[in-house]
């Protein structure tokens, strides 16, 4: 099934519509971010799973199958059933939080709390401008991809270097690139509204796609003003 939007239903769109689906698409990324803290929270208080996961290799995996989960979403999402697609993004966001155990006991727990309220706040607005905003922001993605694409280039070269200074550096850009994202994938989400007159299964499929794009911009935002903000045990 073909998952571009059909082009005779663009000019029927209206706030309901729009409004209806965005909030689909907020409900499944809330429910992936809540999966994935409750699971990392969880997994940190137990000494037993976290041996388990970091003193052996199931490290590897877990550290991963994200990875591998995400292409595999996104590339044959076509030839999924909804509840497939629903069921692998809940299990992405439950890896993940396997994996983001470590968080918790790298860093203060009340310093995590800050810079969660922090991302959430600059998100919020960002995502708000890309809602509300008239601009195309077509041309914003573009620039933003080409700088994520040196990010994470830049990112596998400290990993040699250990440069204090780069590290700083890529963690300032990471935040302006995710924001910038999370505004232009709010855009795109709106534009996307179109699906809700193609079949609730197309639609749900879609919200699932949209909320996973959302989940990914929010985690890399938190994770950097982490290295920034946060506070270490």
């Amino acid at each position: 099934m073909n998952m571009q939007a059909p082009t005779s239903f663009s000019g029927v769109l209206t706030a309901d519509v729009i409004r209806t689906y965005v909030q689909r698409v907020y409900a499944w990324m809330v429910g992936g971010l809540l999966v994935t803290g409750v699971t990392a929270f969880g997994v940190s208080t137990s000494e037993t799973l976290m041996a388990a996961i970091f003193g052996t290799p199931l490290m590897w995996l877990i550290m991963l199958a994200p990875l591998g989960m995400v292409f595999f979403l996104t590339m044959r999402i076509d030839r999924m059933q909804p509840s497939t697609a629903a069921g692998t993004f809940l299990a992405y966001s439950l890896v993940n939080g396997l994996s983001f155990s470590v968080i918790f006991l790298a860093y203060d727990l009340g310093s995590i709390f800050q810079v969660f309220v922090i991302a959430a706040g600059m998100y919020a607005g960002a995502a708000a401008y890309g809602y509300l905003t008239k601009r195309d922001l077509t041309g914003m993605g573009s620039f933003l991809f080409m700088g994520l694409i040196g990010l994470i280039i830049a990112s596998v070269v400290n990993i040699f270097l250990g440069s204090g200074p780069l590290d700083f550096a890529i963690s300032v850009i990471g935040v302006l690139i995710f924001t910038g994202l999370t505004a232009y994938e709010m855009n795109k989400i709106k534009e996307q509204a179109v699906v809700m007159y193609a079949g609730e299964g197309l639609a749900q499929k879609r919200a699932i796609i949209g909320a996973l794009s959302l989940y990914l911009n929010f985690v890399n935002l938190f994770l950097y003003l982490l290295r920034l903000f946060g506070e270490r045990r």
